[in-house]
């Protein structure tokens, strides 16, 4: 089994509602996303997927949520943008928009920092 790991970044501004501390004030993040899919196999070049299109698909998500008021933004004006939420909603996205690819979503990791990160799998 082959596991693909792709990263991208993006800028966000969110506050997580009812959070007792600092997190409830309006704040930002530069996050990095961490997209990881599994193939059992390899087409006739090598490959399991180009890394081009996992990174186009990935960004008409993350360009939607890029240098936004994360709040504003559905679903995330219900739920809080955590990143774990972050994570969740990323996934399922992209589980929709990759099930022509000849891989599996495996997991999303969403950092918020250096040192805090959040991963949702399946």
């Amino acid at each position: 089994m082959y596991e693909l790991t792709m990263i991208r970044t993006f800028s966000a501004a969110h506050q997580l509602r009812g959070y007792r501390g600092k997190c409830e004030n309006l704040h930002g993040h530069n996050y990095r996303v961490e997209v990881k899919v599994k193939a059992g196999f390899l087409n006739e070049i090598g490959l399991a997927v180009d890394f081009k299109v996992l990174k186009e698909r990935t960004d008409a998500v993350l360009d939607a949520w890029d240098h936004k008021l994360l709040n504003a933004i559905p679903p995330f004006d219900r739920i809080n943008p955590s990143a774990e939420n972050l994570a969740a909603e990323l996934f399922h996205r992209l589980e929709a928009s990759c099930n022509d690819l000849p891989v599996t979503l495996a997991a999303v990791t969403v950092w918020e920092s250096d040192d805090a990160a959040a991963t949702y799998a399946e």
